[in-house]
């Protein structure tokens, strides 16, 4: 064991030699702007979590942090009055109304107005299948709620502290379209992101309405909708016809869990990169790929990207930002995703919990992401053929992704890669001390080197 602790030492040092030796250049991964809106990152943003304050008027302040990372839409979770009970945010108990400890109205249109003038959309998180059951529609409106045989109002998927919404009721679809109007015409935001799309109980034609009537409310406005449910579920086919403009790749995600929690084999993840390919071009929208967002950190019993992906998390924010659709980014994935988030408590994000590793990865995806129309969330991606199966390589056009999953350092050729000038934009050897770039002369037969679980991204000069 010892002799093999000292060579892998040694291979190590050779490689970090390889990959990094020379003069290296400052690569300025700031207030980076996206080449389209193909190429748009989101981030989904707490209001409670996200400062000390947990306010809008503090949120609003750290907008200029969020630019500079090179955010574009952000998603703000719920931010209504909720129920006492549970105190969920999905608990509504206004949809017209601003939880009284995130301020007021007026403070959503200073939070969205700075945005848009950081270059930043702002999308609200939308509840239709359910309010809090302290709502007072249950005492004014009772027939705007889904009843049982015995005329008992429903607690659905068994939410104990919510009460499921009769859609049949034109009286309910005319309060919730009208809440849904006041926050584009008030607040002036540019789309939502809908909760539990995948319901029964919301037709398709309602969906189908109320979309087309936000996309056309504002002249010259662009309306996005984003629907919380995988359209490539076959349970979930109905809803491609509903004109969302993006859904979650939710199957993909608990794919890549489930392989990091049972053993982690890189020829497996190249099976699930191939069919989530396959199932995204069925449907019609574009897809929302993300690793964890409050479902996964807190509900699935609280688990930090450590917890489900362990060391093998940095490479997968590479296939994260690289492979394919729209990144998201939950508060606190940027530095490390360092806890769970009670989000029922607003518990805060640790921003001095910082692993630089990931900071600056993060920061780096960005950029690339940003700035390469090869990577538009819908472009096109295929794996290339490297001599290590633990090793897995893909390119979009002119961008090149490589990254080892395997406990051990590698120095790698891809057999098929193209000829050419690269421009190195992210390498694991250094991106803890910041980001840099190199250019390097790569064919088919060039050593590349990989530390254990190390990473690299070559943009190929045009």
């Amino acid at each position: 064991m010892g002799k093999r602790k000292i060579s892998i030492g040694l291979l190590t040092t050779v490689l970090l030699l390889a990959a990094c030796g020379g003069r290296t250049q400052s690569f300025d991964v700031n207030n980076t702007q996206p080449v389209s809106d193909e190429n748009r990152i989101i981030y989904q943003m707490n209001i409670g979590a996200f400062t000390p304050e947990g306010t809008f008027q503090a949120a609003t302040q750290q907008l200029d942090r969020l630019d500079t990372l090179g955010i574009d839409i952000v998603w703000l979770m719920p931010i209504y009055p909720r129920g006492a009970k549970m105190h969920s945010p999905y608990a509504v108990m206004d949809y017209k109304a601003v939880n009284p400890a995130y301020g007021h109205v007026e403070d959503v249109k200073t939070f969205v107005k700075r945005a848009h003038e950081l270059g930043m959309k702002v999308w609200l998180d939308w509840v239709p299948n359910h309010v809090a059951q302290e709502n007072p529609w249950v005492q004014t409106h009772p027939e705007y709620f889904t009843k049982d045989e015995k005329g008992q109002m429903i607690h659905p998927h068994g939410w104990g502290d919510v009460l499921e919404l009769n859609y049949q009721n034109q009286g309910l679809v005319n309060e919730v379209n009208t809440a849904m109007k006041f926050w584009i015409e008030e607040c002036d935001i540019d789309g939502y992101r809908c909760d539990y799309v995948s319901s029964q109980t919301i037709p398709v034609t309602y969906w189908q309405d109320i979309i087309a009537q936000l996309k056309s409310l504002v002249p010259g406005k662009k309306i996005e909708m984003l629907s919380e449910t995988d359209i490539t579920d076959r349970n979930n086919q109905r809803i491609d016809s509903c004109g969302f403009d993006y859904d979650y790749a939710w199957n993909f995600q608990g794919s890549l869990a489930r392989l990091c929690k049972k053993g982690f084999h890189a020829d497996t993840l190249k099976q699930i990169c191939q069919r989530f390919l396959e199932k995204s071009a069925k449907i019609k929208n574009n897809r929302m790929v993300y690793l964890t967002n409050h479902d996964q950190n807190y509900n699935d019993g609280g688990n930090t990207l450590k917890d489900f992906y362990g060391e093998n998390r940095y490479g997968l924010t590479v296939l994260e930002f690289t492979f394919f659709g729209m990144p998201l980014i939950y508060n606190g994935q940027e530095i490390g995703d360092p806890d769970t988030l009670n989000y029922f408590t607003d518990a805060k994000v640790k921003w001095q919990l910082v692993d630089r590793k990931m900071y600056n990865t993060v920061r780096s995806l960005i950029a690339v992401h940003h700035q390469q129309p090869a990577l538009a969330a819908g472009a096109p991606v295929e794996f290339l053929t490297t001599n290590n199966n633990e090793v897995l390589a893909w390119h979009r056009g002119n961008v090149v992704a490589v990254v080892n999953f395997s406990d051990t350092p590698a120095e790698i050729v891809i057999k098929d890669l193209e000829k050419g000038e690269y421009e190195q934009q992210l390498c694991s050897f250094t991106i803890a001390e910041g980001s840099s770039r190199k250019e390097f002369k790569l064919d088919a037969s060039s050593p590349i080197p990989l530390e254990a679980k190390g990473y690299a991204v070559y943009v190929k000069k045009q």
